[in-house]
């Protein structure tokens, strides 16, 4: 998992937008699938070994009809999204 307090200043390296953190992949189920998905690009940000890489070249583009159901697994699932540090120290859902 990735510390909150690094979440609160990831933003995309492409559009400086949020991304959605999905901590045990889109299924929700291994630690190692864990990945960052920047809606406005349109890109999946791989975390290897704990350490999320924000390089643009390493990204994985994905089509705007599977961020759509992304974003709605996120929803679902109830993940935050980084670069919004929270004055409470909770978390923010997508």
């Amino acid at each position: 998992m990735l510390a909150d307090a690094l979440l609160d200043v990831l933003v995309c390296p492409k559009s400086k937008q949020s991304l959605i953190y999905f901590p045990r992949g889109e299924d929700d189920r291994d630690e190692a699938e864990a990945f960052l998905l920047c809606p406005a690009s349109r890109l999946r940000y791989p975390i290897r070994d704990g350490v999320p890489v924000m390089l643009v070249d390493e990204a994985t583009p994905v089509e705007a009809a599977r961020v759509d159901a992304m974003v709605t697994r996120a929803r679902q699932l109830g993940l935050r999204l980084t670069g919004q540090a929270s004055s409470d120290g909770g978390s923010r859902s997508a």
